[in-house]
């Protein structure tokens, strides 16, 4: 029996949209897009630790403008679209 767990996730608005229009242009579904994506990004090599990842997208010298374990914290980052 196949199961499947319902999930919320946040995106930026931007980037919904146009996974939205990239799905409709395949003619298939949102999660089918975002079930693809998981399963290729599962399937490659992991090269670099997210945290390295992030590190390009922070303050200066690279250091992270927000701690990732602190679940709170980072909502209320991705919540101001990175508008402090």
């Amino acid at each position: 029996m196949l199961r499947h767990m319902r999930t919320t996730i946040n995106l930026p608005d931007a980037l919904s949209e146009e996974a939205k229009r990239h799905a409709q242009e395949r003619g298939c579904t949102f999660t089918a897009l975002v079930v693809a994506a998981l399963h290729k990004a599962l399937r490659e090599p992991d090269n670099e630790s997210p945290t390295a990842s992030l590190s390009r997208h922070g303050g200066a010298g690279g250091t992270l403008l927000v701690d990732l374990s602190d679940r709170s914290a980072v909502a209320d980052a991705l919540d101001t679209d990175g508008v402090r």
